[in-house]
Formats: C-alpha cells, sequence, structure tokens
C-alpha cells in the first residue's frame, strides 16, 4: 500500500497514522524515544506492506505490471491502489478527501518534530503539491509516476505506467476494491494485538 492507504488504515488515531506514514524511512526497531503509538504505527506500517506483497489479488496485479516494469511492478501497484482509494474516498470516509488530506498535513505539521528527517525533507513538496489528494486523479498519477521514475534515473521506466493503468483500469479497481476489503479486517485484528 501506498502513502494514502497507510494512513487511512491507521483510523483515528493521529499518532498511528504519523508512524505509519514515515515508516518506510525507519530501519530496525523504532526508536524508544518516539510515542508508543508511533512506534506501533511503524510496526504496523510493515504488517501491512507483508500481508499486502503476499495476498494472491495483489499479487495478481504485480503480475500484470511484471513484464514491463520488473521489481518495480510492486511499487506501482501500491500506487494504483491509492489512486483507487482517492477515487472512491467516498465509498471509505464521510470526510472529503481534501479535507482529510488538510487535517493530515495540518497534523504531520502540528508535531513536526516526532517527524523523521526524510519525511521532513519531503513536508514541503508534499503540502505545496498535495500529493495525497492528486492520487484521484489519472494526471495526479502520472506526475507521482514521473517523479519517482526520475529518483531512479529513469531506469524503472514507472513513467510509462500510466498505459497499463488506463488500459486495466477496470481490472486493477475490481482487484483494488477486493483486496482493500480484507487488508482492512487484516488491520483491525493487528491494531489490537500491537
Amino acid at each position: 500500500m501506498n502513502l494514502l492507504a497507510h494512513i487511512y488504515l491507521s483510523g483515528d488515531n493521529d499518532l498511528l497514522k504519523i508512524g505509519n506514514f514515515m515508516a518506510d524511512g525507519i530501519h530496525g526497531q523504532p526508536s524508544e524515544e518516539l510515542p508508543a503509538e508511533v512506534q506501533k504505527g511503524i510496526l504496523l506500517h510493515r504488517h501491512i506492506d507483508t500481508f499486502t506483497d503476499a495476498h494472491p489479488v495483489f499479487r495478481q496485479t504485480t503480475k500484470r505490471l511484471h513484464p514491463g516494469y520488473h521489481h518495480y511492478a510492486g511499487v506501482i501497484a501500491d500506487i494504483f491502489y491509492d489512486h483507487f482509494l482517492a477515487r472512491n474516498w467516498a465509498n471509505y470516509n464521510t470526510i472529503p478527501l481534501k479535507e482529510y488530506t488538510r487535517r493530515f498535513y495540518m497534523l504531520l505539521q502540528d508535531n513536526y518534530a516526532l517527524l523523521t528527517e526524510k519525511t521532513k525533507a519531503m513536508l514541503p513538496y508534499m503540502l505545496k503539491e498535495d500529493w495525497l489528494a492528486r492520487y484521484a486523479e489519472i494526471d495526479g498519477i502520472a506526475i507521482t509516476l514521473r517523479n519517482m521514475d526520475r529518483r531512479t534515473r529513469n531506469n524503472s521506466r514507472m513513467a510509462h505506467a500510466v498505459t497499463e493503468l488506463v488500459e486495466y483500469y477496470a481490472d486493477f479497481e475490481l482487484e483494488f476494491t477486493t483486496f482493500f476489503e480484507e487488508v482492512q479486517a487484516f488491520v483491525k485484528l493487528k491494531i489490537s494485538e500491537l
């Protein structure tokens, strides 16, 4: 799952959201200096990623992308799934997406001292370009994929993946919907265990 899904799956717990959001930049055990709920969010992120990578529906999505993108297929699938979450946001949350993302950005700013250096560095760009809300549009996904492709010195070819998104849109959306029901149930159980 990508950024928006990780935040959403954290529910209403603000510190869990922060940990889940910035977990990719943290290796090893979370620092004990972080609040317990932030640490829990980091661990939750890892459990979600493990569940996602092994899930047969997600693997079906990546299989469709693998011929053109090889080991980047999973990254692309994560971004596509965030697109479908954003696109169908009203099915999952009563707060409009723009308002939800605005509140999350404020949460990050209000808890700036808790953020990793990597998160602090990307925050101004995220705010300026409203990364999370732009996932709802195919053009927004195209921008995200181009930016990620640039980070790989264009070796990933991710910038071209919008072609597959458009071509197999209904298939990807059905896969997302099926998968997302299951990951939500998984997360509810996992949060209670952590």
